[in-house]
């Protein structure tokens, strides 16, 4: 199924197993020569061809075995099971890039998708933390690291960008685990988050 008329727009949040600030959205070589990467959105309000996707999440973890724009991914997609079949449809389509729109621009770096699967996802966004959970698969935490007089550490419009025209406001993450295809455990790394607006 393709969406054919699709919006969506809400927040998202990453963390990768780079040190802060993530060389990778630079163009540059990640931090340990490879890198794990964990992206979590919330849909406050979208659409697909008429049908609501609002309060929906989705997250999707990565995994590139070099420089992230000479190497192709491997991917998980992880969609809330509270979706409908055609709410689940959609988002599939959205976010595995053949609806065309920006998540089709981040495809473009994968090799392959392992799987899509649909699961309990708790999306959680408090000031300046980030939090996702996924019962036995998805544990992730990040906190915004305080520029000058408090104030947001935020980067625009860097080459490897999520949210094209949003500032991304660096952050550092508490721990990221994931227990599917392998594992993951590490902390004190890379984050970041922002706003997102997508559509086709």
């Amino acid at each position: 199924m393709s969406a054919r008329n699709w919006s969506l727009e809400g927040s998202y949040f990453e963390a990768c197993s780079c040190e802060v600030v993530c060389p990778c959205i630079f163009e540059s070589p990640p931090s340990h020569g490879d890198c794990s990467v964990l992206y979590a959105w919330h849909i406050d309000s979208g659409h697909s061809n008429g049908a609501s996707l609002d309060g929906l999440n989705v997250a999707l973890a990565a995994y590139a075995g070099g420089h992230m724009q000479h190497v192709k991914w491997l991917a998980s997609l992880y969609l809330d099971e509270r979706a409908t079949e055609p709410q689940r449809q959609a988002l599939e389509a959205i976010f595995t890039g053949k609806s065309g729109g920006h998540p089709a621009v981040l495809v473009g770096f994968f090799e392959r998708f392992i799987d899509v699967k649909s699961v309990p996802i708790e999306y959680r966004a408090h000031g300046k933390e980030r939090a996702i959970r996924i019962p036995n698969i998805i544990t992730a935490d990040v906190k915004a690291i305080s520029g000058q007089q408090g104030a947001d550490t935020t980067v625009q419009g860097h080459p490897l960008c999520l949210a094209p025209g949003q500032p991304f406001v660096v952050a550092r993450s508490k721990a990221v685990v994931l227990k599917d295809h392998g594992s993951w455990d590490f902390g004190g790394s890379a984050g970041g988050y922002s706003a997102f607006k997508y559509r086709n």
